[in-house]
Order: structure tokens, then sequence, then C-alpha cells
């Protein structure tokens, strides 16, 4: 997959402005191309696990599929471990097979860590994620 790195810039953000607390969100894209981010509600508000209010996931899928554009990938931040899916990632991820998970990596210094993944039927396998200007 690849992202501007206007877009990357927006999901770190995001995950720098809720942190402590894990961030979310979903990824709009065409082919293999990010082309919108969507921030979401972590219902939670934890530092240990995101979920999305099932109506606000609805209405941000209904708005990426308006605008023409596929469900790429499903984003959220670890603010305090490394940026792979955890068994909780795993278990969600049985939910939604199809997009990519996109991780950021907030743990280890001032860098984020961003890493994208595929999480099909409990199998977790790193994919591509390149950022272009």
């Amino acid at each position: 997959m690849r992202i501007t790195q206007a877009l990357y810039d927006e999901m770190v953000a995001h995950a720098r402005v809720e942190a402590p607390n894990e961030c979310c969100g979903m990824v709009g894209s065409r082919g293999d191309d990010v082309v919108e981010v969507y921030r979401a509600e972590n219902i939670h508000h934890t530092p240990y696990r995101y979920e999305m209010d099932g109506r606000e996931q609805l209405q941000i899928y209904n708005a990426i599929e308006d605008a023409g554009l596929d469900l790429g990938a499903i984003y959220h931040s670890h603010t305090r471990s490394e940026p792979y899916p955890s068994q909780t990632d795993v278990n969600l991820a049985k939910n939604w097979p199809d997009p990519l998970y996109i991780i950021i990596g907030l743990a280890s210094g001032p860098e984020a860590k961003v890493r994208a993944f595929t999480i099909r039927d409990g199998e977790v396998h790193e994919a591509p994620l390149s950022i272009v200007p």
C-alpha cells in the first residue's frame, strides 16, 4: 500500500493527540493508494485496546463507499508496545479480514514506527507500506 506523506502524518498526529490512549480509524483507498484517512473514536478511551462504535464504523464505511473508494485499511496505535498485532487485534480482525491493519507505534521514542499487516484466519503477515510524496 502506498500513502502520501501528508496522510501518513495525519495518522501519526491522530495517534499523538489521543496518547496515552490508543487511537483508531479507517483508510479509504483506490487500488494500492491511500486516498483518505477517517478518524474514529476509540470507545474504550484506554491505552490497552481500541474499538470503534458500530454506528460510527458503519458511517465511515458508507462514506468510503459513497466516495467510490475501498476500505483499504483499519488503523490504530500502540502507545505502550511495539507496532505488532496483539492477540486482541487478531481477534478483532476476524470481523474485517480483507483490509490491511496499520499500527502506529509510539512506545519507542519520539519517532513513530508505522507498520502494516494482513490478518486472516488468525495469521499475521507484514505488508509493505510505502510513503510517497
